[in-house]
């Protein structure tokens, strides 16, 4: 039997399962890809938040993924939480010497709001780590956090994808499930646009729902899926979770990695 397409996330672990690592490998497990990893940084988190978060050594960090990728292989990348410009420049060159597409979740703040990307390293965001991204999928936080642009309403979106586009990215998926009304995503990159719909659902367990959509699509990516094939599947699969979040704990509970599993109402 041959190997499954293979796929790297690069991020933060989540000690409660709903986000980061945790949440990347379920995802790619659920969509039929070898996930591997190369944890960037450690975090004391539940459903309640972020208690506390540890990067780890960069060359922790470069070890991990030269071991993964010279070995292995990759035919994706994917990275989260990286925390520091060191890290975020460390990682930045070592995915820029890998034959693989990218995808680029600009972790900013966590679903609680808790800082996981120090300030200083935004800079090294804008013109190191988005310029070797295939696609970026900031959020509308992290679009303000990165450009300045802060958006309210759906027509704004194209405004937001042209400032992160200027950082260099192939694609920008701007994300709006911050907006009220359906949830809309732009995907574009610069010439061609697709506007992706979904309805909202009333379920308010969302952990993990940006790590999750990128792995999702580096998942696609590494089948050998095109950018707007792989974001659309992408965003098919994360509604179908976020419909069958579940409570755990006292506060926000996860999306559900494995829904594709299970039996289906109706």
């Amino acid at each position: 039997m041959s190997a499954p397409p293979r796929v790297l996330t690069v991020a933060g672990s989540d000690s409660g399962g709903g986000a980061g690592i945790q949440a990347d490998l379920k995802t790619m497990l659920a969509l039929g890809v070898h996930g591997m990893s190369v944890v960037t940084a450690v975090t004391a988190q539940n459903s309640l938040g972020v208690q506390g978060a540890w990067e780890l050594p960069v060359e922790a960090v470069r070890a991990q993924y030269r071991s993964v990728v010279d070995d292995i292989g990759v035919q994706a990348v994917k990275t989260g939480m990286l925390a520091s410009a060191e890290l975020v420049e460390a990682v930045a060159e070592l995915i820029a010497g890998t034959d693989a597409p990218v995808v680029v979740d600009p972790v900013g703040v966590s679903k609680h709001g808790d800082p996981l990307l120090a300030a200083s390293a935004l800079d090294s965001v804008r013109t190191r780590l988005l310029p070797v991204a295939a696609v970026a999928t900031p959020n509308l936080d992290e679009v303000a956090q990165l450009t300045g642009v802060r958006v309210e309403s759906e027509d704004q979106l194209p405004e937001a994808a042209a400032a992160v586009l200027a950082y260099g990215p192939q694609w920008v998926l701007i994300k709006g499930g911050h907006l009220t009304g359906d949830a809309v995503d732009l995907l574009t990159d610069g010439s061609e646009q697709y506007w992706l719909r979904a309805p909202r659902h009333d379920n308010r367990h969302t952990h993990g729902t940006g790590c999750t959509l990128a792995s999702a699509i580096a998942s696609q990516l590494a089948k050998g899926r095109t950018v707007p094939e792989a974001v659309a599947a992408a965003k098919e699969y994360v509604t179908g979770a976020i419909a069958a979040g579940y409570a755990l704990g006292g506060g926000i509970g996860p999306v559900d990695h494995g829904w594709t599993f299970r039996p289906q109402e109706g």
